[in-house]
C-alpha cells in the first residue's frame, strides 16, 4: 500500500551536483526511479549538496536507495571516483494529513528561497514549483521539446534499459519535462486554486504553520523546517527564515563546487 513520504538525501563530504548537467541527470534518475517503482512523485527540489522529494510509494527506503545508486553510477563514471556517494541513509518521514502534506510540499518547492539562492520560489529552476497551474499562471512551455525517443538524447541523459513512456518529453538540454513526471493534477487538487497556491508559496512560516497541523487527526510528525532540513549540511533555521523574506542578493549561481 502506497503511503506519502518526504525523502531527503544529502552529502556532507562532497558536492553531489557540480553543474547544471549533473542536476539534469539527478532529476532524470529521480524520474526513472518513480517510474520503475510505480510511485507517484508530488514535489522535488535539487540543491548542490542534497535533494528533497515528496513521493507516494510502497517502499521509501528502496526508492531512496535506487535513486542514489542510479545517480552514483553516473557520478563515479563521469568524475573517475569509486564508492558510495553521499550519506549512508536517507532521511525519511511519513506524511499523513492534508495540512501536513501541503506544508511539506510548500517547503520542498521553496528550497531555493530558503537557501538564499533566489528572491522568490519561482525563480529557482531545479525544483517542481513551476509545474503546477501552468496554464493559469502563464507558465506553459512555448519552446519546442524533443521527443524522448531520440536515441542520442536517451543515450546521453538516461540510464540504459529503462522503459520510458513515449508521451514523455525532453528539453534541448536533455531534462525530462517536470510536468510529465510530477503528478500535477493530484497536487493542484490539494491547493484547490492557483490563488491559494500563490499564497502558500509566498507566506511566511510562523506558529500557525504548526498549530494548523496539530488540529489534524494524525500520528505522523508535525512538518517543520527543522524536520525537512534534518541531515542537510548547511541548515541554519534563523538564516533560512530570514531568507524567506526574499531579501537576498544573488545572481543565479545555484551550483557550489568543491574546492580542489
Amino acid at each position: 500500500m502506497r503511503k506519502t513520504y518526504h525523502i531527503c538525501f544529502s552529502s556532507h563530504d562532497e558536492v553531489l551536483y557540480r553543474n547544471e548537467a549533473d542536476m539534469i541527470i539527478g532529476f532524470n534518475c529521480l524520474a526513472e526511479t518513480a517510474l520503475y517503482t510505480e510511485s507517484r512523485l508530488l514535489a522535488e527540489g535539487f540543491l548542490s549538496t542534497h535533494w528533497h522529494s515528496i513521493v507516494q510509494t510502497d517502499d521509501p527506503v528502496y526508492f531512496a536507495r535506487r535513486q542514489r545508486y542510479a545517480y552514483t553510477r553516473h557520478f563515479n563514471a563521469l568524475y573517475g571516483r569509486k564508492g558510495r556517494l553521499g550519506e549512508q541513509q536517507a532521511f525519511i518521514t511519513e506524511i499523513d494529513g492534508i495540512v501536513r502534506l501541503t506544508t511539506a510540499i510548500n517547503y520542498v518547492n521553496r528550497q531555493g528561497l530558503h537557501h538564499g539562492l533566489v528572491t522568490t520560489p519561482f525563480a529557482y529552476p531545479h525544483c517542481s514549483v513551476n509545474t503546477y497551474f501552468q496554464k493559469e499562471l502563464g507558465k506553459e512551455s512555448s519552446t519546442k521539446n524533443t521527443p524522448l525517443m531520440s536515441p542520442w538524447l536517451r543515450h546521453r541523459h538516461l540510464t540504459r534499459n529503462i522503459r520510458i513512456p513515449e508521451r514523455y518529453r525532453m528539453d534541448k538540454n536533455g531534462l525530462l519535462l517536470r510536468e510529465d513526471i510530477i503528478d500535477t493534477a493530484y497536487v493542484e487538487q490539494i491547493y484547490i486554486t492557483p490563488r491559494n497556491f500563490l499564497f502558500q508559496m509566498n507566506k511566511y512560516t510562523d506558529e500557525r504553520t504548526e498549530e494548523d497541523q496539530k488540529k489534524e487527526k494524525s500520528d505522523t510528525p508535525i512538518i517543520t523546517i527543522d524536520l525537512i532540513e534534518q541531515g542537510t549540511p548547511d541548515f541554519d533555521r534563523k538564516r533560512f527564515l530570514l531568507n524567506e523574506q526574499g531579501r537576498v542578493n544573488k545572481k543565479g549561481n545555484y551550483i557550489h563546487v568543491d574546492p580542489e
